[in-house]
């Protein structure tokens, strides 16, 4: 064959090659869901950059100029500021969404994920229960594995990371005796502890009362069981006032005697005549990060803070738990005894005083119409004339048992706390509903709409990308979550759409059940669970496991 044809029929025989190819080409799968043109924040604390956002089944699948690329859904975010969603490292809704999986208070302001187990958690029974009937536990949140089932049956509509209570695990084992624990009741409480590791747990979390924990050793033991499972130790710390500097001590001392990562809930400190020696705390907590000591915080961004009148009271008069408690305060020598001791009037003085402390939940329902008073204005109705008399009779009354806000710290130091690169943002708050009983902390509905729109851009006290960083991959950095926190491919779709120029909290100390405004979408999974502002019902959210868990 000559080779001039030879050449031809080769030329022809590579065009009709690529022409085949060009025809066997498919389009790309259109996305789920395609978020055009938005001013995406992606979380790191990098400057924002417009682009769009493509996602696939439940996973961020492109981000940039995506061209003319197809989706089954498309939102227009012009204007619009498109963030991870936002991690809220201290919460309370270990119940609340076992009674409404919605989590309305949170979703609505681009919360996707609590993290949960203050105080109170679920940990493995094994007919161990305290003689106190499970701490006021639901009769089947037995373990771990119980609870996420039961969530996981309703369905819930944000994601859910649970910590293992120090303080349930000792009642399992101890009841509400207050003595040190012996080598055989710390060897059971270890393998409680691991055993909740496994079952998911993501660490373990402490709440002490003022001057830190009575048992440290205890604590170091525990930390050490979960630092070998590969979880985190977190903190409530107690004083937040006269006896910060002790309970800073021991934060320390666990974080260089066993290396695990040490997070602290709220960073604050609260009495007026405390107020300058903020700087004193975070320079201390600055200087063991500089010895190389994991430690971290969190704060929300109010000057009030939230939980049980008993917190003030005395130590002794709490001995034996609630039950022994309220009876306690039956007794008319008691009251006056607790009225004239000094740690329950420095505590009540720590608290905001009788004109700062609030009635906030009722749950001995005469005392219904006095929730969001302050005790002061309840002594004056009452006709009393020593608001302290007033405290302890209401406490007499309720068994124990009364909600409340405080008012007791300042609005400088909370700007001075948000400053420090090391603190996150986090509500102390479980997910509510508008419906929802007593009369709750305004953070519970407002706490990242109110660090947006107050603190970024009212108040310039953070610029945008950095408070979304303290929100979103900056708590996924504390947790060791590596999936979510931030917009980049193959990272899960949890994504907080907002207007920059109209996110607001709408909650007040007056009428603190109240949604943010500004978040028309708001994505879990994948999934829009706020679309146009309105909650779609899905229930999307996943229990987010910590790195023990062992499958079944």
């Amino acid at each position: 064959m000559p080779t001039k044809l030879r050449a031809a029929l080769l030329v022809a025989a590579t065009v009709a090659a690529s022409a085949a190819a060009v025809s066997t080409q498919t389009t790309p799968d259109p996305y789920d869901i395609l978020i055009r043109g938005g001013r995406i924040v992606d979380g790191t604390g990098n400057p924002w950059f417009s682009g769009d956002v493509g996602i696939r089944g439940n996973r961020i699948a492109a981000v940039g100029p995506l061209g003319s690329a197809a989706a089954r859904r498309v939102i227009d975010a012009g204007g619009l500021v498109v963030a991870p969603g936002f991690i809220d490292l201290h919460t309370h809704s270990d119940l609340t969404l076992l009674q409404d999986g919605t989590a309305q208070s949170k979703v609505r302001q681009g919360v996707t994920t609590d993290v949960t187990g203050e105080g109170t958690s679920a940990a493995p029974r094994d007919g161990l229960e305290a003689e106190s009937g499970e701490g006021g536990l639901p009769q089947d949140w037995t373990n771990f594995t119980g609870y996420f089932d039961r969530l996981t049956r309703q369905g819930i509509s944000m994601n859910l990371i649970a910590y293992v209570s120090y303080h349930t695990v000792r009642r399992v084992v101890m009841g509400y005796t207050s003595r040190a624990a012996g080598p055989a009741e710390i060897e059971r409480m270890k393998q409680l502890v691991a055993r909740s590791m496994r079952e998911g747990a993501w660490g373990m979390v402490a709440r002490f009362d003022s001057g830190g924990p009575a048992h440290p050793d205890e604590i170091v033991e525990l930390t050490k069981v979960v630092g070998a499972h590969g979880g985190t130790f977190t903190s409530h710390i107690g004083s937040e006032g006269y006896n910060q500097d002790r309970e800073l001590d021991f934060i320390i001392r666990l974080a260089r005697g066993t290396r695990v990562p040490v997070h602290i809930f709220h960073f604050k400190i609260r009495a007026p005549e405390n107020w300058p020696r903020m700087q004193h705390f975070i320079d201390r907590v600055a200087a063991a990060r500089s010895e190389g000591l994991d430690i971290t915080a969190n704060q929300y961004p109010y000057t009030a803070m939230n939980h049980g009148w008993n917190d003030f009271f005395p130590l002794w008069a709490k001995e034996g738990g609630p039950a022994a408690f309220a009876k306690r305060l039956q007794d008319p020598a008691v009251r006056e005894r607790i009225k004239k001791d000094r740690d329950f009037l420095e505590w009540a003085y720590e608290h905001g005083g009788w004109e700062g402390i609030v009635y906030a939940r009722a749950s001995h329902a005469p005392h219904k119409k006095y929730e969001g008073m302050r005790l002061a204005q309840i002594a004056k109705l009452r006709g009393d004339v020593d608001p302290a008399d007033t405290c302890v009779q209401l406490m007499a009354e309720a068994g124990g048992n009364i909600g409340g806000v405080f008012h007791t710290m300042s609005e400088e130091n909370v700007r001075l706390v948000m400053r420090q690169p090391w603190v996150a943002i986090a509500s102390d708050a479980g997910a509510l509903n508008v419906e929802a009983s007593g009369f709750p902390h305004p953070r519970a509905f407002g706490t990242a709409a109110r660090v947006l729109g107050y603190y970024v851009r009212e108040q310039q006290v953070l610029t945008l990308e950095d408070a979304v960083r303290k929100m979103s991959s900056y708590p996924a950095q504390i947790l060791g979550l590596q999936d979510r926190g931030q917009i980049r491919p193959g990272l899960v779709a949890d994504l907080a759409i907002f207007d920059p120029a109209a996110v607001r909290d709408t909650a007040t100390f007056e009428q603190p059940k109240a949604y943010a405004v500004g978040f028309p979408y708001v994505l879990v999974g994948g999934q829009l669970v706020i679309d146009r502002g309105a909650h779609t019902g899905a229930r999307p959210g996943a229990v987010l496991y910590g790195r023990a868990y062992q499958t079944r």
